[in-house]
């Protein structure tokens, strides 16, 4: 055949659920046409690849024929073909012609295809490029169907604007099942006590990130001291007795099997991942910091403690584990999702691969050396109390008058040099002094009388301004009674003394 068209032997389907209608298929680089068996039907069709926007397949081994939907912008071509090779090989020839023709207005020029063997996802990349860079439309209509480049040439100097626009698609990681490992029920022969658990990648997977220590023991003891096997027979035997919750069973069978202990007690690893997290936490809502602050939680608080019992629960203290700290851990490990891309059965690959994202999580926490001061001045801030400490400066400097009779005297002096035509006046007399001053103050007036008013007059209009402006103003009256002026604060004799004077005044 040759490798400028292909003729396959399809249906043409108006719908994916029409019957169909049998007949030829031919693909050029330029169109494709279809031709039905039966010459009485009228389905035929010669239709421009310029025209053609995509194409989309079914699934191979879906259950499904072996369908090709050629779309344009409204509706499409449905083809059945008679099996998936032949479908392969015309959607490739349709993604290249797509690519040849994508230009609207584009060259009648056929452009040669060369033997170059594309995937389906790289051709769908590359019209993907076209449709949305438009500049890049032009070059390819100028210089690949011009002839002047071969599609190989054209696409090997932009191999990195390709491989750009494949990392941009976003990949979602498939999360963990909610459902815990316990749950797993084995399967039995039914003629002895043997049972079997039949484990998965996932479930393998599920059980290293919940248990560290299970995850660490499995690359210490395989393959070096014990088979997988063995190393799962184990594991699933001391999750038995747990689920029995006899606590002396346990710790005996610790005692005699080092490895199986591994499995019994406590998780180290786990222990110490939760006491770094512990440390994260705000203090003000640390409420295991409290602890202490209760006396009940104390055993035998009030009563006589026994050493012996003491010393028992000490000893086994090591192997319990609660149900909600599993429930709590396994929840904690569904949510943070897979935190490795491996997808493989080999066990050790994936427990390495976690142990190695563990060791890089770490790494980057070890390194920020500041969390531990961040928290450090949290707890200074939030255990802070106002009155216990001491006073803080205040905003502006404060006025400090080390002697008042001397500012006062200042003010006095300044004030009396203002007025023209004043007697310079000592500012301290003695009582003889101002007893003298006085009756001849009291003389000249007898004689002579009062030259002058007892108050200027310009110095009263100033006055009652003042005041006037003052009673209609509450500016000054700051955290009083905004309807209270400056006049109502004085005292009634004062009050009545200025009214009168201002009064004489006018």
């Amino acid at each position: 055949m040759d490798a400028s068209q292909v003729v396959k032997r399809v249906k043409y389907k108006s719908s994916v659920k029409a019957p169909g209608i049998d007949g030829i298929l031919k693909m050029t680089r330029e169109r494709f046409t279809f031709r039905p068996n039966d010459p009485s039907k009228s389905q035929s069709l010669n239709v421009d690849f310029r025209l053609i926007k995509g194409h989309k397949s079914s699934k191979e081994g879906s259950g499904k024929p072996a369908l090709l939907n050629i779309t344009k912008d409204q509706g499409g071509y449905f083809f059945e073909f008679e099996n998936f090779p032949d479908r392969e090989l015309c959607r490739d020839f349709v993604a290249k012609a797509i690519i040849a023709n994508t230009s609207s207005g584009a060259s009648e020029k056929a452009t040669p295809l060369n033997n170059e063997q594309l995937s389906s996802a790289e051709m769908q990349r590359r019209i993907k490029l076209l449709q949305e860079d438009s500049e890049l439309q032009k070059l390819h209509q100028q210089f690949v169907m011009g002839g002047v480049l071969s599609e190989t040439e054209f696409w090997a100097t932009r191999k990195k604007l390709v491989d750009v626009n494949a990392s941009r698609r976003v990949k979602q990681r498939v999360g963990l099942k909610s459902d815990m490992t316990f749950n797993v029920k084995p399967s039995s022969d039914g003629q002895s006590n043997r049972v079997t658990f039949n484990l998965t990648p996932e479930m393998i997977h599920q059980i290293f990130a919940e248990k560290p220590a299970v995850r660490q023991a499995y690359l210490n003891f395989v393959p070096n001291k014990m088979t997988e096997r063995d190393f799962w027979t184990k594991y699933w035997r001391a999750q038995y007795l747990h689920s029995a919750r006899n606590i002396v069973a346990t710790a005996a069978e610790a005692a005699e099997d080092e490895e199986l202990a591994v499995f019994l007690k406590q998780d180290p690893i786990l222990a110490s991942e939760t006491r770094q997290k512990i440390r994260k936490v705000d203090p003000t809502l640390d409420m295991e910091a409290d602890e202490g602050d209760d006396y009940t939680h104390i055993p035998g608080h009030g009563l006589a403690v026994e050493n012996t019992k003491d010393e028992l629960e000490a000893q086994y203290e090591p192997f319990k584990r609660s149900f909600m700290q599993d429930i709590n851990r396994h929840a904690a490990v569904v949510l943070e999702g897979r935190t490795i891309d491996v997808e493989t059965a080999d066990t050790r690959t994936v427990a390495e691969a976690l142990a190695s994202s563990k060791r890089v999580e770490l790494a980057k926490e070890a390194s920020n050396g500041n969390v531990n001061q961040e928290r450090l001045d949290r707890i200074s801030r939030m255990s802070e109390i106002e009155d216990l400490q001491a006073p803080r400066e205040p905003p502006v400097a404060p006025l400090c008058i080390k002697d008042p009779r001397d500012y006062f005297d200042s003010q006095q002096v300044n004030a009396t040099n203002q007025e023209a035509g004043t007697k310079q006046m000592k500012s301290r007399l003695s009582s003889s002094e101002a007893y003298g001053s006085l009756r001849v103050f009291i003389s000249e007036i007898r004689t002579v009388g009062l030259s002058d008013p007892i108050v200027r007059p310009e110095v009263a209009v100033m006055v009652f301004n003042g005041l006037t402006q003052n009673i209609s103003s509450s500016k000054y009256q700051l955290g009083k009674n905004p309807h209270e002026s400056i006049l109502d604060t004085l005292p009634r004799v004062t009050k009545e003394e200025l009214l009168l004077v201002s009064f004489f005044v006018f």
